[in-house]
């Protein structure tokens, strides 16, 4: 029993190293197969301790990069997700003995990411194991089954394995159940989908960079605006000597300016300027006054050459405690919140469904942390989005592996969307992606530069954008399920305790 307790946290780190920095994708297979091998026919409160012990260890490692922000909002922020794998170890413990239970399993972890990434206040979606599978034939699967049922294959498939070494003496069902895995995994690689609807654009992203150690937009922001402006004008001076073409529109990154163009007159005065060089429009990531004097809005703003300020995204999902302080009202004036005072307004979330309209284009527009939840591409991909633009600020983690996960995850996105995916991070990885998920140009961090990239625009709504939505609302309903069930066989265990007590007594 002690060797089982031991091996959790192992286990748990082995499944952090399929993400990146290591990327060792098929590290996750015995990793989390042997989770689940731990748990078959545990009780309630082993699973949890189990799932705790797992859990912890995985979400630690994974989210390392945090402590950029401080130690306190990594121990914080993990020790909450560990709390959802813990509950999971519990529910996954329950259903290992239910008939049919690899595809319970399966489902009650992808019922957890979905919790875990939904509540509270957004939730946190890093993580996934759908995440890690950029580069490997599961890629093939994301625009038939979406996100959530990557995730819901690759956990089944490994209580799978688990169930075909439980099983070892029974050859046919085990070999029909590896072929089947097979044949689930390649044939989607073979007849991919296609979803260019024949139409290109040419975008240009413009990346600035951070002076200093390159971690604090905010000390240097009118200098980061006007590098962004100095290579814009310069990419509309090359533009009109007719050395490089005319792009349809240029992006900016988030925090591209964090000042509110439409108050501060020097910052709108040098983005007219740029759009004027450019002479196409521009998409600018700008903090923006909320009506409310305490608020403010993380957008990304469109400004055209002829018409002016156009179409808005606001962000939709800021993140609790790094860009809004949740229940600030219940914190006491004068209260000493140590970084919390860094946070002097809420950020407010966009409730925008429909992608920006920039030009001729429908364009999908994520910010930073919202290229991790899926809503936020269903919505706009649906709504008639052929491209996509993520538009993001990560410098406080440029000296961690945040900066690879997020990328890994856009290109997660352009093979889900089958759409064109491009990236302007204001001193991270910028880039253009394709919709099959290669790099076809990108910025180097820590550096200043701007490129530009024919891309394929997409018409239609992938199947896994159906798909995937409703997978995740029935995993969560066998998670209740499961948790319902642990929790009467717990309490029926201690009563039926308390009962053999009392008799001994008697």
């Amino acid at each position: 029993m002690r060797t089982r307790y031991a091996l959790a946290p192992v286990l748990g780190f082995a499944l952090s190293l399929a993400f990146e920095p290591a990327a060792l994708f098929w590290i996750m297979i015995p990793a989390l197969a042997g989770f689940f091998a731990l748990l078959r026919g545990r009780s309630v409160r082993q699973g949890a301790l189990l799932g705790l012990l797992f859990g912890g260890c995985f979400i630690f490692a994974n989210i390392y990069w945090m402590r950029a922000v401080a130690d306190a909002a990594w121990i914080g922020l993990a020790g909450v997700q560990a709390l959802y794998l813990t509950g999971a170890g519990a529910a996954l413990a329950v259903v290992s003995r239910w008939r049919l239970w690899p595809l319970w399993m399966g489902l009650v972890w992808v019922g957890i990411e979905v919790a875990r990434g939904s509540f509270p206040w957004s939730g946190f979606t890093w993580g996934r194991l759908s995440f890690a599978v950029v580069d490997t034939p599961y890629a093939a699967l994301l625009p038939w089954i979406g996100s959530n049922g990557v995730s819901l294959l690759l956990a089944t498939g490994c209580a799978l394995l688990v169930w075909c070494v439980e099983s070892r003496a029974r050859v046919r069902p085990v070999g029909l159940t590896l072929a089947a895995l097979a044949v689930a995994t390649l044939v989607p690689s073979l007849v991919g989908p296609q979803w260019g609807n024949g139409s290109t654009a040419r975008v240009a992203v413009v990346q600035g960079d951070v002076p200093g150690d390159g971690t604090d937009v905010a000390a240097y922001h009118r200098t980061v605006t006007a590098d962004h402006v100095a290579l814009t004008k310069q990419l509309g001076a090359e533009i009109a000597a007719g050395s490089v073409a005319r792009p349809d529109f240029v992006v900016w990154p988030e925090n591209s300016t964090a000042i509110d163009p439409f108050v501060d007159e020097e910052t709108r005065t040098g983005i007219e300027r740029a759009v004027t060089a450019l002479g196409t429009p521009l998409l600018v990531g700008a903090m923006v006054d909320h009506a409310d004097d305490d608020k403010v809005l993380n957008q990304g703003v469109v400004f055209d050459p002829v018409t002016g300020d156009g179409d808005r995204y606001t962000k939709r999902h800021p993140v609790p405690f790094g860009e809004y302080i949740p229940l600030r009202s219940w914190i006491p004036e004068g209260t000493n919140i140590g970084r919390l005072a860094e946070i002097p307004r809420d950020m407010v979330a966009g409730t925008n469904k429909d992608p920006l309209r920039i030009g001729e284009l429908d364009v999908v527009d994520a910010i930073c942390f919202d290229v991790s939840y899926d809503d936020v591409f269903v919505d706009q991909v649906r709504r008639g989005g052929e491209l996509v633009v993520v538009q993001t600020s990560n410098a406080m983690f440029i000296h961690t592996s945040q900066i690879d996960q997020q990328f890994a995850i856009s290109r997660l996105r352009a093979l889900e969307t089958g759409r064109a995916v491009v990236v302007a991070a204001i001193n991270g990885r910028s880039g253009v992606i394709g919709p099959d998920g290669e790099v076809i140009a990108d910025i180097a961090p820590r550096t200043a530069g701007v490129i530009q990239a024919e891309v394929q625009l997409a018409s239609g709504t992938p199947l896994g954008l159906y798909v995937g939505p409703w997978l995740g609302r029935l995993s969560v309903l066998v998670l209740v399920a499961a948790v319902a069930v642990g929790m009467l066989s717990y309490r029926r265990q201690r009563q039926n305790r308390e009962e053999g007590l009392e008799l001994d007594r008697r």
